[in-house]
């Protein structure tokens, strides 16, 4: 259902799963570090503690596969990109079958923002949603503060002519807080119409 492997022009996605991505690399870029804070600070979930954790992490991204839930991808920057064939992020998107709809989710490490990533993935993420899986709505959405995010998903979505939908109060339960959520929306029609098809 979902493709193993996205190619774009600057990047390559690959499934997570324990046959493609080494849990240990991938530890690496899940685990506390000099910027893990940073790159976490908007983030559903904690930077891991232990390898097992990382192992566990690919368990759940084979589950979501396997029930059609979801298809997360690590993210690698191609042979002429600085940092070629690291793990510049993660992303994934989680269709909700029922709504006809898609989430988009993204982590990058700190030393590839800046260079357009997100939107490159979301490209490609949205030409699976609409032209693969064939969903009515694509959704991005970020914490209310995280301005990098904000910047990146309202610029994607400009350029399809989707839309801002507004603040959800009190949406994302974390451990010590419930946080607000800004949701953004692409459709088919304004996907196809973007894209002249």
């Amino acid at each position: 259902m979902f493709p193993e492997r996205i190619e774009t022009e600057r990047l390559h996605l690959e499934r997570i799963s324990h046959d493609s991505v080494d849990v240990f690399d991938l530890h690496e870029f899940y685990s506390d570090g000099d910027e893990t804070a940073e790159m976490f600070e908007y983030w559903d979930s904690t930077p891991h503690e232990t390898v097992k954790e990382t192992y566990n992490y690919v368990d759940e991204a084979e589950q979501l596969w396997d029930d059609a839930e979801g298809a997360k991808y690590v993210i690698r920057p191609t042979e002429d990109e600085d940092g070629a064939g690291a793990i510049a992020g993660t992303t994934g998107l989680y269709p909700d079958w029922e709504k006809r709809s898609v989430n988009l989710g993204i982590l990058l490490d700190k030393q590839f923002w800046g260079r357009g990533y997100a939107g490159e993935r979301a490209d490609a993420l949205l030409s699976v949603a609409f032209d693969r899986l064939d969903l009515e709505l694509v959704v991005a959405a970020h914490i209310d503060g995280n301005e990098k995010s904000r910047r990146a998903i309202k610029k994607y979505v400009e350029r399809y002519d989707g839309q801002y939908e507004g603040l959800l109060r009190n949406w994302l339960p974390l451990p010590d807080t419930v946080d607000d959520v800004h949701r953004y929306t692409i459709s088919r029609e304004e996907y196809f119409e973007a894209t002249d098809r």
